[in-house]
């Protein structure tokens, strides 16, 4: 009886395994699988959608306009501390704005820049590297010195400058910024496209007839695209640092713009009497870039197959 308890035992999970083995291939349930082993990049993930629900709910959170002054609160400090009011839970400005409420305002601002400066970024950087690795020859030299050059300068010092020429002001901020974090989409592309022409299944399509377009936006693009999400996630919180420094030189956003380094820019000249006015605006700053960096994180390990456990 014992023996043919465990011959049945044994046929069960025969079965179970053949079964799995059976089961079809669910990528987004292994990915998430491997994402979700880093706690880090859950924890940014969490911080992420929230900085993005604050923003997308900003008018109706915010307990005031962001541009709304009260001569009666000048530099109100925060509500626990002695002094400050519950009307103003992390106090007033010199010129008497809720603080809350332009960080809130200010999230919308700072998601903004990043998302838009990736999103150029990614457009132009992706199609300059596809073409560079997919023709090669004197193109790709051309393309990848010019990237070369724009890396060899800092890149702070290069948006300072491409803003000074086209003159102060968000747009023209975010457009340097978007020239600054180029060459890294061009060279990843490049580097994958140029990894995937050697595959047998970009050689099986040009003998079908595909063409050139065919082939580097339906064939090769779409398996380029895992290390380009790593980076476009990183590349968030460079745009969102950059964009701010920017703003706190005064080439950025212009007051009264709620944009945290404009914010950090405007409460200079009281860090020593008012912390809360320069705490504030740094800590969401640190925040969300430490967040967009954990989920990069997360997405570099789940997606790579070399680090999957």
């Amino acid at each position: 009886m014992a023996g043919q308890a465990t011959l049945a035992s044994s046929k069960t999970t025969v079965l179970e395994t053949v079964d799995e083995a059976l089961e079809p291939p669910r990528p987004w349930r292994e990915f998430w699988g491997y994402f979700s082993a880093n706690h880090g990049a859950v924890a940014g993930l969490v911080i992420v959608v929230l900085v993005l629900l604050m923003a997308a709910l900003a008018p109706l959170i915010a307990p005031y306009a962001p541009d709304l002054t009260d001569s009666a609160v000048f530099l109100k400090p925060p509500a626990w501390q002695l002094g400050g009011s519950s009307a103003h839970w992390l106090g007033t400005d010199a010129i008497g704005r809720d603080i809350l409420s332009r960080l809130i305002h200010g999230a919308r601002l700072s998601l903004a820049i990043g998302l838009a400066v990736v999103a150029l970024s990614v457009m132009v950087g992706t199609v300059l590297g596809l073409t560079a690795g997919y023709f090669r020859g004197i193109f790709e030299i051309a393309v990848m010195r010019l990237m070369d050059i724009i890396l060899t300068l800092p890149s702070l010092l290069l948006a300072i400058v491409i803003v000074a020429i086209l003159g102060p002001g968000l747009m023209n901020a975010m457009l340097a910024v978007a020239v600054v974090v180029l060459p890294h989409y061009v060279r990843i592309t490049r580097a994958a496209v140029i990894g995937e022409m050697a595959k047998d299944y970009v050689t099986a399509a040009r003998m079908n007839g595909a063409s050139h377009l065919r082939l580097m936006f339906n064939e090769v693009l779409p398996n380029c695209t895992a290390p380009l999400i790593v980076q476009a996630s990183l590349g968030i919180s460079t745009a969102i640092l950059d964009a701010a420094a920017l703003g706190f030189l005064g080439l950025g956003a212009q007051p009264p713009s709620p944009e945290w380094g404009t914010m950090l820019a405007d409460a200079r000249e009281f860090v020593m009497r008012a912390w809360w006015v320069v705490t504030f605006p740094g800590l969401a700053i640190l925040i969300t870039v430490l967040a967009f960096n954990l989920l990069g994180d997360g997405l570099r390990d789940a997606f790579d197959p070399k680090l999957k456990r």
